[in-house]
């Protein structure tokens, strides 16, 4: 590292459990961050069901190997990632625990990351051994928790927050995802999954709440199409930079006050 280099610093997106759309979120604020000029990377690290190549369009991607690091393969919206997909055959499920994932996710980590600032880890649901193996070696700087409104998801958010926690990770802010559906044909809203739990949960434990993410069809359609909604515009893209920026400020206030 140059001493004009910045120090590269991890944030991690954590949620109790699976299904909350924490991977959707980390694709859309590496997107949004990298539209700001940061110099952001991404390591999907969820070993249960890697969702990063779909999100970032980078599937089948092979990344390469110099000096034995891996060489982060590049997205077509700018973000270099490395993902626990590429390191398995297509459709294979991966059944490592312990010492396994903690070295394919460290692989993942002191990659050659270059000039890059700023890695989000997309980390898999719950409080396994990635977010063990990631606290020991790899500490994060921060950690975002992502949660629908739903009481039952709250609750697993509540134990991966208390793990980072735990860790001595500052908690940087709770995100409500899948909060609200706005029918295509009429527009009226409807909440599925229930609403401003996440936020209430904020208040109550005094955690920064970021924002929240609606659930619409553009974003599910653009997701799967690998096209994040945060390379272009809309209301989409809107909620997404919003917390993004709430990140970016994070940061600032974070390095101001040499963290």
């Amino acid at each position: 590292m140059t001493a004009d280099r910045k120090p590269r610093r991890i944030i991690a997106i954590g949620s109790g459990k699976g299904g909350v759309g924490k991977s959707t979120l980390t694709a859309n604020l590496a997107v949004a961050l990298h539209r700001m000029g940061r110099k952001v990377g991404l390591v999907d690290a969820d070993i249960y069901g890697p969702s990063q190549p779909t999100l970032l369009d980078t599937k089948g991607a092979k990344p390469e190997g110099k000096d034995e690091k891996l060489v982060p393969v590049m997205s077509p919206s700018g973000i270099p990632m490395l993902s626990m997909g590429f390191l398995v055959e297509p459709g294979k499920a991966l059944a490592w625990r312990g010492p396994m994932a903690g070295n394919a996710f460290g692989q993942l980590v002191d990659a050659h990351w270059g000039d890059t600032e700023l890695l989000l880890i997309d980390l898999p649901p719950g409080t396994g051994d990635v977010q063990i193996s990631m606290l020991q070696k790899h500490k994060p700087a921060g950690a975002v928790i992502v949660s629908t409104p739903q009481d039952l998801a709250l609750i697993d958010a509540q134990r991966a927050a208390n793990l980072f926690e735990g860790g001595n990770v500052p908690i940087i802010g709770l995100v409500e995802n899948m909060a609200g559906y706005a029918c295509p044909h009429c527009g009226e809203v409807s909440d599925p999954f229930g609403k401003g739990g996440v936020e209430t949960a904020a208040e109550g434990t005094g955690i920064p709440f970021l924002g929240r993410i609606p659930l619409t069809l553009a974003i599910r359609a653009a997701s799967d199409a690998g096209e994040p909604p945060a390379a272009g515009d809309g209301a989409e893209a809107d909620a997404f930079n919003a917390i993004a920026q709430k990140l970016a400020d994070w940061l600032d206030n974070a390095e101001g006050k040499g963290g």
